[in-house]
């Protein structure tokens, strides 16, 4: 059992590897406004189409010690970053949220992919704010919309899509429904739409707003809560480390995007954990 656990477990860190090397190439699309889906891979340098030796993910980066085969451009730290963060995460979806070691099922194989999809996504989005100060839309809003679908076919399940059932237990299914992830939607996005109107859009971008929909989608009721609080924890953290080499200012903007989705990830993983300990603490 532990050879096919070792298996599973290196299957899917290449896996992400591989995901997060497709997500180097999405984010520098986008940036470009290109589509993703057509084109071989190339330099962003020198344009030249790279060989299949070039591409594998983090590998290929250290074997050309982090420079262009063709051009000798220093290629970013982001491409190898991104492999395995994306091959980390992955992995700890795959043993956190799922065991399929003993009874495989379509059920857990349709969440699995669900889970991959959208931590791709965050890691989209948490580059390319990083970078640019912006959440693109053509990336969040599919993510929202799935996600909200999701959720859906989720509560259908409860009663094994038999429409009648799930009638007569309507009032149950919504309040459960509101109780979990729509009110996480509600307090996330009204929170942030709050900072944003009373600022202008000094205090909060827009972006955080809507990213923040897709957040209450994922983490639900009280774990949005958790990953809120993280969010600003860390920011603070880090804006003051930012302060102390004076690399930023106080009226220095810093994209709030990457802290929020920092701390889904924590409260992902480890949520009902922090949520539990907070409690003991306080009774």
């Amino acid at each position: 059992m532990q050879y096919i656990e070792l298996i599973y477990n290196l299957f899917i860190f290449l896996l992400g590897l591989c995901i997060g090397s497709f997500l180097n190439v999405v984010i520098y699309r986008i940036e470009e406004d290109k589509s993703f889906l057509k084109g071989r891979s190339f330099c962003p340098n020198c344009k030249h189409n790279l060989n299949w030796k070039d591409l594998f993910p983090v590998f290929s980066f250290l074997y050309l010690q982090g420079k262009c085969r063709y051009c000798k451009a220093k290629i970013s730290w982001q491409y190898p970053a991104v492999e395995l963060a994306t091959a980390l995460i992955f992995l700890l979806i795959f043993n956190f949220q799922f065991s399929i070691f003993n009874e495989f099922s379509i059920t857990q194989l349709f969440n699995l992919f669900f889970w991959f999809y959208i931590v791709s996504i965050l890691i989209i989005i948490f580059i390319y704010d990083l970078k640019h100060y912006l959440i693109p839309d053509n990336v969040l809003f599919p993510a929202i919309v799935i996600s909200f679908l999701y959720r859906l076919a989720e509560y259908l399940n409860l009663y094994n899509f038999n429409i009648l059932e799930l009638i007569s237990n309507f009032k149950f299914q919504i309040s459960n429904l509101v109780i979990n992830q729509l009110l996480a939607v509600i307090i996330a996005s009204g929170f942030f739409f709050t900072l944003w109107f009373l600022s202008s859009g000094r205090w909060m971008g827009f972006g955080d707003v809507k990213l923040a929909i897709l957040l209450g989608l994922i983490l639900g009721w009280p774990n949005i809560l958790v990953g809120l609080f993280l969010a600003f924890f860390i920011g603070s953290i880090v804006s003051l480390f930012l302060l102390g080499l004076r690399s930023k200012k106080l009226k220095s903007q810093v994209p709030f995007g990457p802290f929020l989705i920092t701390g889904t990830f924590i409260a992902m993983f480890w949520g009902n954990q922090i949520i539990n300990w907070y409690l003991n603490l306080a009774l």
